[in-house]
This record gives C-alpha cells, structure tokens and sequence, in this order.
C-alpha cells in the first residue's frame, strides 16, 4: 500500500549537502516540505529549487523546514547548489538529501520498487521522482503532489490552495 493523507512518513537516515540527518529528527516540531526532482543541473529543476530558495522568507514565517531530494551525490549537490543560487539570486540554504540508491524515493512510493539507475542516467531515468508532501509536525502527510516531467511546480500556488482551510503553511 501506498503512502497516503494522513500516513505517518517514513523515517529514514540519509546523507545531504548539511551532513547526516533523520528525517524525523529533522522534521522536530515543525511543519516540513519535501520536495523532489531527478537529476542535479537540468534546467527546470534548477529553476524550482530557486524558486523554492527565494522563498526563505515564507517558509520561516510559517516555521516550515524545506528540504531537496534529488537521486545524484553530496559532491554534485554542492557544485548545483552554487548554479541554483547564481540563476535565482537567492542563498539555497536548504539541504539536499542524496538518494543515490533511491532508498527514500521508494519508500515515499516516488518509484516503482524495482526500479534502479543504470549507468550514464539521464533525468528520464527518474522521472517520477518529481514529489511534493507536505507534512505537519506529527509527521503525517498533509499534500503529496505527484507530476510528470512536462509539468512545472508553482509552491506559492500550491500552498495558497490551502487558504481555503485557513492552513497554517497558506500563502495569504
């Protein structure tokens, strides 16, 4: 079965630009995005994680953690880190949780549970790994947002669809 609204998420141990975390520990008491892509560099990747630093600002204002997923290494994370920050005029404070193995992408059900990266993959080799949850500070998902390649993300879109419910990570 699936990860669903509601599920408590996986907790798991995984390396990132910052170091070693624990996804719970990381989460602590606060409200957490995980967000994801398949592959370090390509254009509209970059562009969202920008966009997603730029918001710094809001994302504190509502003592939401934000984190990157992205199925490439600490090394490539740091050099697209310095990319990310050039295009978007913004720090990327934010980790990026290294899924080499594509451990947390299965286990946030992002991939089917055979799937694997063959040598000199490409970011269609990971396509669906291109998620958002987002996940309150019981650690239970709140969103999960889901979208193939040919598809943009709007956070700032997404997150005032929750004004409806006066949701504490809504854009007002």
């Amino acid at each position: 079965m699936g990860l669903r609204i509601n599920d408590i998420v996986p907790n798991f141990t995984a390396e990132t630009d910052h170091g070693t975390i624990t996804f719970h520990d990381w989460i602590g008491d606060s409200w957490a995005i995980l967000f994801s892509h398949p592959k370090d560099f390509t254009p509209v990747c970059t562009t969202e994680f920008g966009a997603v630093a730029q918001l710094a600002d809001e994302w504190a204002k509502r003592g939401t953690k934000v984190i990157g997923l992205s199925v490439d290494g600490v090394a490539e994370h740091h050099e697209w880190k310095a990319d990310i920050e050039k295009f978007s005029g913004a720090k990327a404070g934010f980790p990026i949780i290294a899924d080499q193995d594509l451990a947390v992408s299965k286990a946030f059900d992002m991939l089917p549970a055979e799937a694997y990266l063959p040598d000199g993959r490409t970011a269609a080799d990971s396509a669906s790994v291109r998620s958002v949850f987002i996940i309150s500070p019981d650690k239970k998902v709140q969103l999960i947002m889901t979208y193939p390649m040919s598809v943009g993300r709007n956070l700032p879109r997404c997150c005032a669809r929750l004004t409806l419910s006066k949701h504490p990570l809504a854009f007002r």
